[in-house]
């Protein structure tokens, strides 16, 4: 479990020196700030210093001086210092994930910098505005405001050093919107995009924090040994410059790729580098998330007298610095270790506290792995009821982000194939220009050649350039037609391929389900009087019929240029299988999604990438969805 960075990532880009916990320069502010006078705006830059300072180390003690800021700032009617006042308890309420309140700051704030046309200030407030909007689930709307940070930017010319930086931030904060999102592969170009930026002006720090990045995209992406690289990366520039801030986050990575790996004792190692180095700079924030994987691991060996005590601690931290999301997961693993040692009651009281503030910061993914938790604690103690009552709330929400998910992906296609027509569209009239320059050419050649003499000749090729034109409006009409009509029909398959998608993904959900469902009531026969005959009747509306994948395939191969072909042209033996599977990874589909459409386990579905990627000849450099994705 770790702290979202984007907002710290943001502050080291411009404000923050190497050692960001520098005490003798805040000490040497401090001292400054006694010596100033009071109601000016040195004491308010002053403050402003100081705040960014400690916002994150010691946030209390930074509030104070952001309501100081503020107070100041208003007495002397200093609009740049109200507009950062309002910023700095926007991010303090943020990093509590208080967001109503933070939005409320931010926007105040943004209004403000607009005013004065500041628009630094403006950048700042609209990525921490596109974080909390990230933290939501409002995923297109944070990356419309990371978009309308760079069209800042670039409006706005900053020394190339100052502006690559801001660059490459915003591009590296639109990777972690995806990688919620859920399209890893547009996370991981967004990521390469940053890194590019930090690369060309020899920023080594902020490489290292995307190199992390990515490498926590490889281990979204099941690939622990890529990412494990990654992060060793990182971790060597991180102490080249002794930035034991973000080692303890790298470190933290690390151990999870390790943990991932079957590397327990590795994974220890790091997860116990991270919380010393959080320990070592009073990083609380880091500290509780640290604590709560070091948790997990003693979990995992059933050493859960030290899990019980590393997580009680996390969550001790974690409602000391009022961070939510760290609060939810600290309960979550006490829940898991009362439900080990055989206190149900009591690890269904930690998770009850648990949802009541995910509930709170309408927190979806978690609440809905804390339901599905619940339901396994009630099922083991008999409770069938409640436990089909909680699977079947966190399906619901599962259903709603899928939903979401699924709609922005289909969004996505139809953009693609707008472009593309657009491109074909744009080399078929340079074509017919060059065709008609060549035709006007040889044209004038031929007048010059033949002179005033051969004037019936020129009328005859006149009259036969003129039906030659007429031939070619009349091709170009005949054209136009079929490509409206092809359009309509791409539009159509498009809308059906959609369509068919979704229905394949709830009928095998569905099954699933209900397979579930019958275990459970066989059990229970007063269930079972009850819900049989209901389970019958939807059993038979749902039934899969085998034309479901023929139209599938139908569709998708229209919208995608034959791709069934395209795949047996590279190996003529593949399996429809293969094809099927192929066709899901080049629409995006998660793997476990497509496990849910193929009724199969996730892990089966990892083994089927694997073997098709080797019947395709591809190496192991080469990725197997971006390989798909060219054809």
């Amino acid at each position: 479990m770790k702290k979202s960075t984007s907002l710290l990532l943001l502050f080291a880009l411009i404000i923050y020196p190497l050692n960001a916990q520098n005490t003798t320069f805040i000490d040497s502010l401090k001292k400054q700030l006694s010596t100033q006078k009071d109601n000016s705006i040195e004491k308010v830059n002053t403050l402003t210093w100081l705040h960014e300072k400690l916002m994150f180390s010691k946030p209390e003690e930074a509030k104070s001086y952001a309501d100081e800021v503020l107070s100041i700032s208003k007495k002397i009617n200093y609009d740049e210092g109200i507009a950062k006042g309002y910023m700095h308890l926007g991010h303090y309420f943020s990093n509590r994930s208080k967001n109503d309140s933070a939005l409320y700051y931010l926007q105040k704030a943004k209004e403000k910098f607009t005013e004065l046309e500041k628009t630094r200030g403006v950048i700042f407030i609209n990525h921490s505005l596109s974080d909390i909007m990230k933290i939501k689930g409002n995923y297109d709307e944070a990356i419309k405001l990371a978009k309308d940070n760079l069209n800042l930017i670039l409006n706005n010319p900053e020394p190339k050093k100052l502006q690559f930086k801001l660059i490459g931030g915003q591009h590296a904060l639109i990777s972690n919107i995806y990688i919620k999102k859920g399209n890893y592969n547009i996370a991981l170009t967004e990521a390469l995009t940053a890194l590019k930026y930090f690369e060309e002006i020899n920023h080594l720090t902020r490489k290292a924090d995307v190199l992390k990045q990515i490498g926590d995209i490889e281990l979204i992406l099941n690939n622990p040994s890529s990412a494990k690289a990654y992060f060793n990366q990182a971790i060597k520039i991180y102490e080249d410059f002794d930035d034991k801030m973000y080692m303890a986050y790298a470190y933290n990575s690390k151990g999870q790729a390790n943990k991932s790996l079957g590397m327990i004792d590795n994974a220890f190692e790091d997860q116990n580098r991270a919380v010393a180095l959080a320990r070592e700079i009073n990083d609380k924030s880091s500290l509780s998330g640290a604590l709560i994987d070091l948790g997990a691991l003693y979990t995992i060996k059933n050493d859960l007298k030290k899990a019980n005590k590393v997580l009680d601690e996390a969550n001790k931290l974690s409602k000391e610095e009022d961070i939510k999301q760290n609060i939810i997961y600290s309960y979550l693993g006490l829940s898991e270790v009362m439900h080990k040692n055989n206190k149900p009651n009591e690890a269904l009281k930690k998770l009850e506290k648990a949802i009541s503030i995910a509930k709170s910061i309408e927190a979806l993914p978690g609440l809905q792995d804390l339901y599905d938790y619940k339901s396994k604690i009630l099922e083991a103690i008999n409770k069938n009821k409640e436990a089909i009552f909680y699977l079947k709330a966190s399906q619901s929400i599962n259903d709603s982000l899928f939903s979401i998910k699924k709609s922005q992906q289909i969004e996505e296609l139809k953009t693609i194939y707008e472009t593309e027509k657009k491109e074909t569209e744009i080399a078929l009239q340079e074509e017919e220009i060059k065709t008609l320059n060549v035709q006007a050419k040889n044209d004038k050649l031929t007048k010059t050649v033949y002179g005033i003499g051969m004037f019936s000749f020129i009328a005859i090729a006149g009259l036969i350039f003129f039906s030659f034109k007429q031939r070619i409006k009349k091709n170009n009409i005949e054209r136009e037609k079929q490509e409206a009509i092809y359009q309509q029909e791409i539009e159509f398959k498009k809308k059906e391929l959609a369509s068919q998608t979704l229905h394949l993904v709830q009928k095998n959900t569905f099954i699933q389900e209900l397979k579930e469902n019958l275990e459970k009531i066989k059990q229970s026969p007063e269930l079972f009087k009850v819900e049989f005959r209901r389970l019958v009747l939807l059993l038979k509306k749902e039934s899969a019929e085998d034309k479901d994948w023929e139209i599938f395939k139908s569709y998708f191969s229209e919208v995608h240029n034959n791709f069934d072909i395209k795949l047996k042209e590279i190996y003529a033996d593949i399996t429809e299988k293969e094809i099927r599977l192929a066709s899901f990874l080049r629409m995006n589909l998660s793997t476990k999604e497509i496990a849910s459409m193929l009724n199969v386990l996730p892990e089966s579905v990892l083994k089927s990438k694997y073997r098709l990627k080797k019947k395709l000849n591809l190496n192991k450099e080469t990725d197997l969805n971006g390989f798909l994705n060219s054809l």
